[in-house]
This record gives structure tokens, sequence and C-alpha cells, in this order.
């Protein structure tokens, strides 16, 4: 957070005496250099910062998302073991033979259920099932594509989660510098200046809106960090216990496979898989399928259950072959570190308490989009107004605090029309122009971000507009499209409104 310098220049009698009663415990030059210490930090991640905060926040919404790219797909409530069953042995004749199945069930957090087929040279595929069982192909492209630029940025796989992982240490770490280098944090929380200096606004909605949503932030950054360099803390788990043998490493976190056996062997009754996994875990309910090594001798299908009103990794029971359970786990067995790992994932992309958490993880995920905005923002104020300013960067920043959520939403129109479309590729490319374009523009960076939010605006009203007539002919309209269709009228009436300001 940014320290409001202006705002400390006047001190009331009864705030001196306040002072004196409880005094901030870090010197004013500590003070001083943590606050150097955080902007320097927080500009040079802004951008990594931000991509990740908002594609996070778009993340969270990943199964709404998918059903408003897939009209089509069934959305259930309850799925019966025989209709799992059916529609496991229905991939089974679709995908190559190794390849792993996950199947997910409907639960009270999260409606529908899919099948994800995944492994071999890189085969990936999904479909939604039915009440009875039936197949839908479930081809949401642009929801993997924010999902995938959430967790690695389209890098491979271990570069881009370890870059990821750096963004929430250096977001964590801004988060308590900002906190150190703000004293009067308490007394402030609810001073909020409006309609006044641009850099007053901005500093005090970037105080508030830090502190106010501290808790989560913080939360959110660590787990982040702790998720993106698991790679990281394994190699080094490796080098210190097993001379680099990672594989040693997972093997204390993973069951060992089975003895190899490529012999064929018919597809046991999933049903009564499941309901034998059931008995086996009183109080909880079956909510995933994990099916490795189909069709062979040394097969195994594993059933996970869940428990009401927890987040960690809950039951589980391993079959072979021949339907014989081998391994079982249950939370009474699980240690307090094996607990912690399983919750991390749930605990930060907000998928465990159904719709109205992820209603809350998009708010403050929005909240945190406008931190770091803010912040760079204040930044490019402060250097204005001491007479340097830097009109290249403060239209570089605005092609990014704007230009992102303008090329994001030009490529779900471009997966609306034309799904075959790389969309790694498209973002890569339109995100590059946006940027080495407004660097040679001579518009003032603040008449540009207006601008930006102009066309912001525009493409999300015609994004919901369009898409809400195309699913009007199945009988339905999308959630979805009234959040675009709300957030573009809302961008538009602030772009109004802003612009009389700067008139008057």
């Amino acid at each position: 957070m940014v320290k409001n310098q202006d705002a400390m220049t006047q001190n009331t009698p009864s705030q001196v005496s306040r002072a004196k009663k409880w005094r901030w415990p870090i010197s004013p030059e500590t003070v001083r250099s943590v606050l150097s210490s955080h902007s320097v930090l927080g500009l040079a991640f802004a951008g990594a910062i931000y991509l990740v905060c908002l594609s996070g926040t778009l993340t969270v919404f990943t199964p709404d998302l998918q059903q408003w790219e897939v009209p089509a797909a069934p959305v259930l409530t309850s799925l019966s073991d025989e209709a799992a069953g059916r529609a496991l042995v229905a991939v089974t004749k679709q995908t190559p033979a190794d390849t792993k199945l996950y199947l997910t069930m409907p639960t009270p957090a999260k409606a529908g259920a899919t099948i994800i087929a995944y492994g071999g040279k890189n085969f990936e595929r999904t479909w939604a099932i039915a009440q009875d069982g039936a197949l839908v192909p479930l081809d949401a492209v642009w929801s993997d594509f924010i999902l995938n630029l959430h967790l690695n940025l389209h890098l491979p796989r271990s570069w881009g989660a370890f870059i990821v992982g750096l963004t929430g240490v250096a977001l964590l770490s801004s988060l308590v510098s900002g906190v150190l280098a703000h004293p009067r944090v308490v007394r402030d929380a609810f001073h909020l200046r409006l309609g006044g200096s641009r850099r007053l606004q901005e500093a005090d909605l970037h105080n508030r809106l830090g502190i106010w949503a501290l808790p989560f932030h913080f939360t959110l950054a660590l787990t982040g960090a702790l998720l993106g360099l698991s790679t990281l803390i394994v190699a080094a788990l490796s080098l210190l216990l097993y001379r680099g043998d990672t594989t040693k490493v997972y093997e204390l976190f993973l069951d060992p496979p089975p003895p190899v056996d490529a012999r064929a062997a018919p597809m046991p009754d999933i049903a009564a898989l499941i309901a034998q996994a059931r008995a086996r875990s009183p109080g909880a309910e079956p909510q995933s399928i994990l099916m490795e090594r189909r069709g062979r001798a040394d097969m195994r299908i594993t059933v996970h259950a869940g428990r009401p009103r927890l987040l960690t990794q809950q039951d589980e029971v391993q079959f072979d072959a021949r339907g014989n359970p081998v391994a079982e786990e249950h939370p009474r067995d699980l240690v307090v570190g094996s607990k912690v790992l399983s919750g991390i994932g749930q605990v930060h992309f907000g998928w465990f308490g159904g719709l109205p958490v992820r209603i809350a993880y998009g708010l403050l995920g929005l909240a945190l989009c406008i931190v770091t905005s803010s912040g760079v923002t204040i930044w490019l104020a402060r250097r204005r107004d001491r007479g340097r300013p830097a009109p290249g960067w403060e239209r570089i920043w605005a092609a990014i605090c704007w230009g992102q959520p303008i090329v994001l939403t030009l490529t779900a129109m471009i997966a609306a029309l034309a799904p075959a479309t790389p969309l790694p590729a498209t973002w890569l490319t339109l995100s590059g122009l946006m940027i080495g374009g407004v660097a040679f523009v001579r518009v003032p960076g603040a008449r540009l971000a207006r601008m930006m939010r102009w066309v912001l605006a525009a493409l999300l009203i015609a994004l919901a507009l369009v898409h809400a007539a195309w699913t009007l002919t199945g009988g339905a309209v999308s959630l979805v499209d009234g959040v675009l269709l709300a957030g573009g009228v809302s961008l538009l009436i602030g772009v109004v409104r802003t612009r009389r300001h700067v008139a008057a």
C-alpha cells in the first residue's frame, strides 16, 4: 500500500493525543525504506501480478464459464452410480487405452458431472454426463484457456508454474511491506476521499481495498506461492534428501504404483465399486473416480468421497481390476501436513462453497486487481506531480490495465466464432500489438485509459447481447450474460461521469 504523505502533514490536537497513546513500532526512517522497497517490488512485478490476479478472478468461475460456453451441456445435481458406470464404459470406447479417466460427480458446491480423459501423447478431452450416463462433448476452449493462463501463463508447465509462484511471493511481500509502510493503517481504515485530487483518491482506494480484504489477499498470495513453487520445493527436497531424485520425493506423498501386469482384463462393475466405497466411508459421499491403466490386470480404480464442511482430502478407496479393495484412506489416517496440503487448492480457487463463495472470491479478486492497478497509477501520478512525468509508461500501463480485459474479451469472441483458433497465440499477438502500439501514440495516458474503457464497455455489452441472442434459441440465457451486460453498462456510466468531472 502507498502511504498517504499528503494527509499526514496536518494533524489535529485530538489526533496528536491519540498518537501519544500508541505509536507505530517502526521508526519513520524504516517506514520510508520499507515504502521505497514496496514501490520497487510492486513496479517490478506489477504486470505479472495484475495478469495473474485478473485471470485468477475469472478462473474462480470456471464451472459457470464452461456452462456459458456450452449451454447444451447438461448440469446435473445428482448422478446415479449406474449412470456413472455407463459413462466410464462409454468413454473407454472413444479414447486411447493409455489415457487416464477422471470422473467428477455433482456436489453441493458444484453442479454438473464431467469426465476428463488425459495422458498419452498430449491427449485431453472432456465430456459432460447426462442423467442416463450419455456423453456430451464439453469443448469449453476459452475456459480452458483462462485456467491455463492463470496456472502457467501458457508457458511450459514447470517454468510457467514457477513464474506464477514467484508472482505470488512478490504479491505476498508487497502486502507485508505495504502494511509496514502505512502507520495509519487502523485509523484510516474507513477514510476515503472521492472527487478531489486524483492521486489522493487513488491512494485512498488503494489503501482501503488493500486493508479491508487483507486476510483474503494474504491467503490467496500464500496459497498461490505454495502451489506455483511446488516444483521448486520438490527439487530442493530431492537435492537435500535424495541426491536430486525427485521421484523419491513424490513417493512420500503418492502411493507406489502396482507391479506392471499388461495382461488384458475386463472392466469391473463400476456401480458396485462406488456402492462399496460408500459403505466403507460412512458419512462421506463419492465425488470423483480415477481410472488408471484400464483394460489391464494392473488397473486401479480410486473412488474419492467427501464429507460436509471439510475442505481437505477426505476418503479414498482403491480397487484392483477384479474389484477388490487394495487400499483405503480416511480423515483419521491423515497427518496435519497432508490435510493442509490437500486443502490449499480448494482455498486458493474458491471451489468449495458453491456460487455464493465464488461470487465473494470474484469480488475480492477484483479488489486485488484494483489494488495492483492503482498502485502503479499512484506512482505515475506522483512522478507527474513532481515534475518528472513518464508519459510512455503511463500509456503502457493503460494498455496493460485496460488492454488485458479488452484482449481477453476479444479471445472470448474469437473462441465462440472460431473454436479451432489457437487462443494462446492469439492472446500473445493481441497483447503485443496493444502494448507496442500505444507505446508510440501521442495520447496522454489518462485519455488513453478512458478511450480503452469505452472500447471495453462496448465489447462487454456486444458479447453479452450476441451470446444471449444465440442461446435464446435453446430456451435459456446464461447468468454470465447478465453479469457481462451489467459490467459493460456500469463501466460505460463510470466513463461518462469521469468525462463530465474532467470537463467541469
